[in-house]
């Protein structure tokens, strides 16, 4: 069953009956799929897949930093579904649904069925308008909520709209699906993911080993043996994967299913999220020791997405300095930024 609700968590046996659970619920969307439901261990209190998607009281907690956009989308949205925060590229935001709902979502505020919503015709054609209309766009990063939520007439037809414009060369897709719902990775959405004249890319997000079910290494065949290039893209979490062991494991698990290591994120700063955060010092660390121990072909990108919408940094590196509750962090263009911010800094 898809759990979407209080009651079916209880139902399930995920979690015991709990009124605060029902403000959770109020503020922030649930959603389980059959595929995760499967994973996750209803006996075990630190289960990492539970972590990831069971909804805890914990969530109504909120401290001075965090923020609704924590990476500054709005601020960089030229038009409605476009953020465009660098030069040559752009995310467009068809839908605001996915088919489950991390509880460490940065865009929690905005997706689900109370968040933005998807966009009408009307904003999709102005959307379009806009990668058209700016031809040092050269790549369309799809996203959301989840790009394959839609069906596949849905994103073909997207794709056609995008194969219509000549300076956009590479489209890109932000998704969850192939692990969480790998049954809707068959031939027809396979085929809408790809357009005459463009290169695909698909990110793929996972966060612990266990996600790499049998089914979930068949999408990813799948995909892969279509031609799609794959990427990673996983969040570091407290009590998920922030050990080495885990770690390792999980971008092992990309490289064996073809998909290669990308973005590691520090976690964003969204509100009630404060229990999934571990410290910069700690990701550094967990990086570092990774260089050592697997190949480096396992070896992911380790950035922080500076709040106020000023672009990723490689906190694995030089870009940031100094310790825990202070510290500086050069963005793309040479400008630093506090982290974390003060409470009262404009975003």
């Amino acid at each position: 069953m898809h759990i979407r609700t209080v009651e079916g968590l209880v139902a399930a046996g995920l979690v015991d009956d709990d009124a605060a659970l029902d403000a959770v619920a109020a503020k922030y969307v649930i959603g389980i799929t059959p595929a995760v439901l499967a994973l996750i261990d209803a006996n075990d209190p630190n289960d990492p897949m539970a972590r990831q998607f069971v909804p805890t009281p914990a969530e109504l907690e909120t401290t001075l930093e965090e923020r609704a956009d924590p990476i500054g989308d709005l601020s960089h949205s030229p038009v409605e579904g476009i953020v465009h925060r660098y030069p040559d590229r752009v995310l467009l935001k068809a839908v605001h649904v996915c088919p489950v709902y991390c509880r460490f979502c940065f865009r929690r505020e905005m997706v689900g069925p109370q968040g933005l919503g998807t966009l009408t015709p009307a904003q999709l054609d102005a959307a379009v308008d806009y990668i058209a209309s700016h031809d040092d766009i050269w790549e369309v990063i799809l996203t959301g909520g989840d790009p394959l939520v839609l069906s596949p007439r849905r994103l073909a037809e997207m794709m056609a709209r995008l194969a219509g414009i000549a300076h956009v060369r590479i489209v890109r897709f932000h998704t969850r699906v192939p692990v969480v719902e790998p049954e809707r990775v068959d031939a027809a959405m396979i085929g809408a993911l790809k357009a005459s004249g463009k290169t695909t890319y698909l990110a793929v997000h996972a966060n612990h080993p266990r996600e790499f079910t049998p089914a979930a290494r068949a999408a990813m065949a799948r995909i892969a043996d279509a031609g799609i290039a794959l990427v990673s893209q996983s969040v570091l979490l407290a009590g998920v994967n922030d050990d080495v062991e885990t770690l390792a494991a999980l971008m092992q698990g990309f490289v064996e299913n073809r998909v290669q290591p990308y973005y590691l994120h520090h976690p964003d700063l969204a509100p009630g999220t404060s229990h999934f955060r571990v410290s910069i010092a700690k990701g550094q660390a967990l990086v570092s020791a990774l260089r050592g121990r697997i190949s480096g072909l396992c070896q992911p990108v380790y950035v922080l997405d500076i709040p106020g919408g000023h672009g990723k940094a490689d906190i694995g590196a030089a870009t940031i300095v100094g310790d825990e509750g202070h510290y500086s962090v050069r963005d793309w263009q040479g400008q630093t930024h506090r982290y974390p911010p003060e409470a009262d800094d404009t975003v």
